[in-house]
């Protein structure tokens, strides 16, 4: 069976090369910027501009906190970035740069987006061009795009200094890790991709809406905006949410075969890079290595089986491939790459349906979410998300050995578990629990646009985005309901809060224990057959969690075509 043409390889090959050329060297830059002192590796220039803005913010960039502090102004400053964007549109109406002068949203709406723009979730029960005016996608959720991966890079900093230091009592400066990360990082690479985006065609502009007339003589408005600048850190920063409600697929954001191709890359540099950046960090380019192949295994049978799907024959309808959803210009390959990118990921964004792609497309998609995005995962939490099932792998292989388990030279002990199986497992509870209530709700049925296991699959993935910081979405499924907005906004924050504080709790514990030599009989964490229970314990904690309710969803739905049978 012919799956691809040579143009959609040479683009699939194309983004795979960028990739690996460019992610060790993003990934030791990055370690740079986190770890550097006074007058290294950054021009005097940069740095009086730091020092500036720790000035100005009354920051003292050389006081270290410990794990309660850090974790204490992370969250009151993300507490903040929530009533400031709620505020902000709320007040819409009354600002500026509203030209099509929209009104504001409503509360429990403008609650929902604030959550998941500060989460990192971008998960839209909006559209973007008939309910935000243009300060508000750039002020409210603009700001919170680079904000909220600046806040996942310090957590995954935080992380790493807890791994490698002994004896500590601090894991960082909260400010100073986030200004870094903003300002040595997101902002100089979406300057430079917003650029390229301008030339490709992305529309940046502050004009209004312009209305023409059609062949057929009828007037339709073109939605414009200061998209390319949104676009770039919607992309690099895993934040997913789109300027238009077509997200990617509208040519506005993605017009060409170079953006869609340099979009794909952005959904998966910083997280790929930020394995680098660990291994760099720990001193340990195996351990990295043996992360990247484990992860680049488990994405490739992702990829490959998901394109099986999409050229499979769809014996209910009789059609093959499936074509419904997907722009030609980008094609199904692209579209399937973008899929498990932005799933294995927590990206979020769409270049295609997902509602459209083969039931067991989509449940590839729905699957990646479950495990925690861990296959390369989103900017900076998706690392510490790995980690967790790291340290679980280990603890467990210690057990069975009958020796305490170690990571790294440190003791991995009861309280690190406790909080692993925290982080863990409390996603999972909240897909599965939000889900049930949504099935065995009656009034909650109206946000459901099909019946049967594709439904299920609708409400699963919903809260499976919210839960794992996602933000991409089944089409048909409404959120725009008072008991989705609101609960799906409670899922996006403890979703977020699970691994957050989790990972800078644990960072605190690593931090205050000594480093001990490795001994003989500890287990290599760079081996083979690690590599080998890392991906055991990802897919069996998934596949025991998450297998009745996808058996009767993606995969029940998946037979029931094979059969020629529709619902």
């Amino acid at each position: 069976m012919h799956f691809m043409t040579i143009s959609a390889s040479a683009q699939v090959i194309t983004c795979f090369f960028l990739l690996a050329i460019f992610t060790p060297l993003l990934g030791v830059y990055i370690a740079k910027v986190f770890t550097h002192k006074e007058g290294e590796f950054f021009p005097a220039f940069l740095k009086k501009i730091e020092n500036f803005i720790y000035t100005l913010s009354g920051i003292d960039k050389d006081k270290e906190m410990s794990a309660e502090q850090y974790l204490m102004k992370l969250l009151c400053f993300n507490f903040i970035g929530i009533l400031s964007v709620i505020a902000l549109l709320r007040l819409q109406w009354y600002l500026p740069l509203n030209p099509e002068h929209f009104t504001a949203p409503s509360w429990p709406l403008a609650l929902n987006i604030a959550i998941s723009f500060v989460t990192n979730t971008n998960l839209q029960a909006y559209s973007g061009e008939t309910t935000l005016s243009y300060l508000s996608q750039m002020l409210s959720l603009g700001v919170q795009n680079f904000l909220s991966a600046a806040t996942g890079l310090s957590v995954m900093v935080a992380l790493i200094r807890g791994i490698t230091r002994q004896t500590s009592e601090t894991v960082g400066n909260f400010f100073v890790d986030m200004i870094r990360g903003v300002f040595y990082i997101l902002l100089p690479l979406s300057i430079l991709i917003a650029a390229i985006f301008v030339t490709q065609g992305v529309v940046q502009t502050f004009n209004p809406y312009p209305k023409v007339e059609t062949v057929q003589g009828d007037t339709q408005t073109i939605p414009l905006g200061p998209v390319a600048s949104f676009e770039a850190i919607k992309q690099l920063g895993s934040n997913g949410g789109g300027f238009f409600n077509a997200n990617s697929a509208h040519p506005f954001e993605n017009p060409t075969q170079l953006t869609n191709i340099l979009q794909t890359v952005m959904i998966l540099l910083i997280p790929i890079a930020s394995i680098f950046t660990f291994g760099h960090m720990i001193k340990s380019k195996k351990h990295a290595l043996m992360i990247i192949g484990t992860l680049s295994f488990m994405f490739v049978g992702a990829l490959i089986a998901a394109n099986i799907a999409e050229y499979s024959l769809n014996e209910a309808i009789g059609s093959y491939p499936f074509l419904e959803g997907k722009e030609t210009r980008i094609g199904i390959n692209n579209s399937v790459l973008w899929t498990v990118a932005t799933t294995a990921t927590s990206n979020g964004s769409a270049n295609a349906a997902i509602s459209s792609h083969s039931p067991m497309t989509g449940g590839i998609a729905l699957y990646n979410i479950m495990l925690g995005e861990v296959i390369f995962g989103g900017v900076g939490v998706g690392l510490a998300g790995l980690i967790m099932f790291i340290l679980l792998t280990v603890f467990l292989c210690g057990l069975m050995v009958g020796r305490s388990p170690e990571f790294l030279g440190k003791k991995v002990e009861k309280r690190e578990i406790q909080w692993v199986v925290i982080a863990i497992l409390s996603p999972s509870a909240l897909i599965l629990i939000g889900s049930f209530f949504s099935c065995l709700l009656p009034f909650t049925s109206s946000g459901v646009s099909q019946h049967g296991p594709h439904g299920l699959t609708e409400i699963l993935y919903a809260f499976s985005s919210a839960a794992g910081n996602n933000g991409s979405s089944f089409a048909g499924f409404n959120m725009n309901t008072n008991y989705y907005l609101l609960l799906l906004s409670a899922v996006m924050l403890l979703g977020r809060l699970s691994i957050i504080v989790a990972s800078v709790k644990i960072a605190g514990l690593l931090a205050k224990k000594h480093i001990a030599p490795p001994s003989i009989g500890a287990m290599q964490t760079h081996s083979v057959l690690f590599s080998v229970l890392l991906v055991g314990v990802i897919l069996i904690v998934g596949a025991l969690t998450f297998f009745p309710p996808l058996s009767l969803g993606p995969i029940l739905e998946q037979m029931l075509m094979a059969r020629g049978e529709t619902f």
